[in-house]
């Protein structure tokens, strides 16, 4: 089941809640119509009991079903919640909605009852601000977990859409090495790119396509060479992704240092994150070729063979000679657009190799779409 986390709607908060529901029970005991008061009492008493009772039993019970269960939710949605706001606290606090609900229409049942036996009328009002005491009395039990739905929505609605189904591409790497100017340049993804640490402060998605098929491109947050208890939760959001959506990692390293951290600590991320992901295809790209002294020897091979293969319509898919840096890595520039087509027809073709080409295979997770 794909999440849209910017789909979920408001929560409302405790006072919020209050307030309507005492409204709608207000509204319900003005449409009672008894000439005999005694019986008008019980039942405008009863109703507001009971509507105010049912009221925040549904928002609070609406608000649960609305959210998704992290049960049935995909690994990499479950692993950006941990990473977000905790998976603890998300259960905790939707757990707490569910028993402020039926705690609720518990009080509405007991108290109308109270009402409906007593004939005299000082006590219906009695039964009815009992329950109304009571019932507040819940809702402040229920209100700081009302109160962290409504801040942890406004983070998670940030968070990226991932389809599983569809190949999807993470770039990652240290932080200002030129991974959000790589996808931009490459995808349809708009990314903001400066020349400072950490420009990239969550995940975004970028997307290509070739012969119908979309591709798409994560940019990660950079990540820092340090123990994994020591990373913070934009660096958590990054390994989420390398290690629950990637059809692909692409490493890039930048080998003139512009990026702030040194080719050493770049080499250490670099193990850690193949140690992280022993079964996941892994290139390693060296970035801002444009910035080798001296350019690498096919600067001019490459930059003419991608010419004249966009001149031609940027059709099928040709075997670009890829740029080589002196280590032997592929390099692109995505600042001079150099090398880039070729990386493009890379990842497409290791892709393509990694794929299941049988054509009676179901693809993970395809009993799941129905649900969507």
């Amino acid at each position: 089941m794909k999440v849209s986390w910017r789909t979920l709607p408001t929560v409302l908060l405790e006072d919020e809640v209050l307030d309507k529901a005492f409204s709608r029970a207000r509204k319900a005991a003005d449409r009672v119509d008894d000439s005999d008061r005694v019986y008008r009492v019980r039942k405008q008493m009863s109703r507001m009991t009971q509507t105010a009772a049912d009221v925040i039993a549904t928002t609070l019970t609406d608000t649960v079903n609305v959210w998704p269960s992290l049960d049935q939710s995909p690994t990499f949605d479950v692993a950006m919640i941990d990473a977000c706001v905790g998976c603890d606290d998300y259960r905790h606090h939707l757990s707490m909605l569910q028993w402020g609900s039926r705690q609720v229409l518990s009080i509405g049942g007991q108290n109308a009852k109270k009402i409906i036996r007593t004939g005299r009328t000082e006590l219906m009002h009695d039964a009815r601000k009992e329950a109304y005491g009571r019932i507040s009395s819940i809702m402040r039990r229920v209100g700081p977990s009302l109160a962290w739905l409504s801040q942890a929505r406004e983070t998670l609605k940030r968070l990226p859409t991932i389809d599983q189904l569809l190949p999807c591409i993470v770039v990652c790497g240290a932080p200002n090495v030129g991974k959000s100017a790589f996808i931009s340049a490459l995808s349809s993804g708009n990314m903001e790119v400066n020349h400072y640490p950490f420009t990239t402060k969550q995940i975004h998605v970028g997307h290509f396509t070739h012969r119908r098929l979309p591709y798409q491109m994560v940019d990660t947050p950079g990540l820092l060479d340090r123990p994994m208890l020591a990373r913070n939760t934009i660096e958590l959001q990054a390994i989420a992704a390398l290690e629950h959506i990637g059809s692909l990692v692409l490493f890039l390293m930048d080998e003139s240092e512009a990026c702030g951290t040194s080719l050493e600590e770049q080499t250490h991320l670099l193990e850690d994150v193949t140690a992280m992901l022993p079964g996941t295809d892994l290139i390693v790209v060296t970035s801002k070729a444009d910035l080798l002294d001296p350019l690498p020897d096919m600067w001019a091979e490459v930059t003419a063979a991608e010419a004249e293969w966009r001149e031609d319509g940027s059709e099928g898919t040709p075997d670009l000679p890829l740029l080589i840096d002196h280590k032997d890595r592929i390099t692109m520039s995505a600042t001079e657009f150099i090398g880039m087509d070729a990386m493009r027809m890379e990842i497409i073709r290791r892709i393509k190799a990694g794929r299941n080409v049988d054509p009676m295979a179901l693809p993970e997770g395809w009993y799941r779409r129905d649900q969507e």
